[in-house]
């Protein structure tokens, strides 16, 4: 069992045995960060509407930590994560498309999902102003992401 799986293991006891804290979206020094606010991207595709992930149903993707409301999304993802990850590693599509682009955090219910591809926005306000453009919005993001992945991660 590599560390990764070893704390994400340790991680979901403790929330098991402090159920208060299963309902936030932790930030773990050293850990990568967690993905679309720990909601299930899979569900985005299957069920339609953001549900949120579950501690015991995690993995590890392009650095950044994926949570799922069950082992069968958990299963889907693993078996075909570009299928089912949200663009930008989850980061705000809007944002990223913006000018040169920034990485900015996501409110799970601001999505859309464009040529089965699911897009995660900052604000819903910012997924109304994404759907007016989306295929020149996605053009210029999918341009400036190249380098806006390398850039820190947002703070809150």
């Amino acid at each position: 069992m590599n560390t990764t799986t070893k704390t994400l293991a340790a991680l979901a006891l403790a929330m098991f045995t402090f159920p208060a804290l299963a309902d936030t979206a932790p930030e773990m020094s050293g850990m990568p960060r967690l993905a679309i606010g720990g909601y299930d991207t899979v569900a985005y595709f299957t069920v339609g509407k953001a549900v949120p992930g579950r501690l015991e149903y995690q993995t590890v993707w392009h650095d950044a930590r994926w949570q799922f409301a069950s082992k069968d999304d958990l299963d889907l993802f693993t078996a075909n994560p570009e299928k089912y990850a949200a663009q930008y590693d989850g980061h705000c599509a809007m944002g990223v498309a913006y000018e040169n682009g920034h990485k900015d955090t996501v409110d799970p219910e601001a999505f859309t999902i464009v040529n089965g591809k699911l897009y995660v926005n900052h604000t819903k306000y910012w997924t109304t102003e994404w759907r007016k453009n989306e295929l020149e919005n996605i053009s210029r993001a999918d341009k400036n992401w190249p380098t806006v992945k390398d850039e820190p991660e947002p703070t809150k």
